[in-house]
């Protein structure tokens, strides 16, 4: 399971009705260790007592010996605790002895929630606590995102508790979003590229942009964003991302570095509940094609060359925004000739539902793009935008889509 599709599983799950947080939290982690993909075999959830500096085992599931419920762990034993602050999610070796005789020996401890400020240090009101047989990294990784689902959930959960008719600064939000975004079609040297962004709500989380790289117009970036969740939060998380972007840009950052520091700045901004998907590439003038890009976790974009029936997928070159700080990107590259095609997409579009739940799919994209290759960018992006209207009507699910199509003419 992708990183994204961790999110949205951990989203849809937390999205449900529930009386209270707990409740919540508990059926998250019970339908977690249910899952195949995510391999994980039981956990706990711990809350933070602010009266006396303990967490105190809320909750526990799973094959392995149980522990007492007033069980608590105090702060000054785990000053691992101030590091989960820092970094959300840690790994370690069990010290305490009660929890060793009952089998822990490596833990994995991720903060879940708001923080909460004890003797001058922070704390996350919750501890999520995973069981697994490979506490390694991409586990790491992997609880991280399952906890910034949960942290996500539940401050929209309190939002929607206070929340009050605010449509007329909704309708403000919109319409500086909409200015932000580029216009729809840009002519760089060889290549014709056309975008375009259609919002679930009145404001959405997917943002693109065209980014001229240095004052002699031989170099366009071009940049998708996905950040998680939908509406107002998501939108100031796409805004703040992408006029951060077009400010790195501005000073010609290669591109492993910009992707690094675009990570380092969403994880100190956003790190208590949002992430976000990126993808970012760069055109040249150079006549031999050459385009150079970085995927953060994104939809891998699709790449037909106009003599072949073969979708060419640009995978991850690394890992979402956010969640992991220290995360490492790396680069890729192909080549466009004269008629080729790339299609980069939110999931918003693969994700669309028709009356009897079915996905879109990449199938089903794949195809549509084989199939009209040899349209403009303009045709192929509206194409596919009525395509999704008809195959999505009745569909009880909608997220924000975002389409970008290049083709070089010549």
């Amino acid at each position: 399971m992708d990183q994204r599709k961790i999110y949205k599983t951990i989203e849809s799950i937390a999205a449900q009705k529930f009386n209270t947080e707990n409740e919540m939290l508990i059926s998250v982690l019970n339908q977690i260790v249910e899952m195949e993909d995510i391999h994980v075999n039981g956990g706990r959830i711990w809350k933070f007592d602010r009266d006396t500096g303990d967490y105190i085992l809320l909750y526990q599931t799973g094959d392995m010996e149980k522990i007492n419920y007033d069980f608590r762990v105090n702060i000054k034993d785990y000053p691992q605790f101030e590091q989960i602050a820092k970094e959300r999610t840690i790994l370690g070796n069990e010290t305490n002895q009660i929890l060793r005789e009952k089998g822990i020996f490596k833990y994995s401890a991720s903060g879940v929630g708001s923080k909460i400020k004890f003797e001058d240090k922070l704390y996350y009101e919750y501890l999520l606590a995973l069981n697994s047989e490979n506490i390694d990294e991409d586990f790491q990784i992997t609880i991280s995102i399952i906890a910034t689902a949960l942290t996500s959930q539940l401050k929209q959960h309190r939002y929607s508790l206070r929340a009050i008719n605010l449509r007329a600064d909704l309708d403000k939000a919109r319409e500086l979003q909409k200015g932000i975004l580029p216009e729809h079609e840009y002519r760089f040297h060889n290549y014709v590229i056309f975008g375009l962004s259609d919002p679930a709500e009145i404001v959405g989380g997917d943002f693109f942009d065209y980014l001229e790289i240095g004052g002699e117009g031989d170099l366009l970036g071009v940049a998708l964003g996905d950040a998680a969740s939908k509406g107002v939060s998501a939108a100031a998380e796409a805004m703040y991302i992408s006029g951060a972007l077009r400010m790195a840009c501005s000073f010609e950052i290669k591109i492993a570095p910009l992707m690094k520091r675009m990570n380092t700045l969403v994880n100190k901004i956003f790190k208590d509940e949002k992430f976000a998907s990126l993808f970012y590439g760069e055109f040249s003038s150079d006549k031999r094609g050459q385009f150079l890009y970085a995927n953060a976790g994104h939809n891998p974009p699709m790449f037909v060359r106009e003599n072949s029936n073969e979708i060419i997928t640009l995978p991850s070159t690394g890992p979402v925004l956010g969640p992991s700080p220290s995360a490492k990107y790396t680069i890729d590259s192909i080549n466009f000739g004269v008629n080729d095609v790339l299609l980069i997409y939110s999931d918003g579009v693969t994700d669309s539902m028709n009356a009897q739940s079915e996905s879109y799919g990449e199938k089903r994209l794949g195809e549509f793009l084989l199939k009209n290759k040899h349209l403009s960018p303009k045709e192929i992006t509206y194409g596919l935008f009525d395509e999704l209207i008809k195959f999505s009507k009745n569909g009880e699910y909608s997220d924000d889509k975002t389409i970008v199509v290049a083709k070089r003419i010549k």
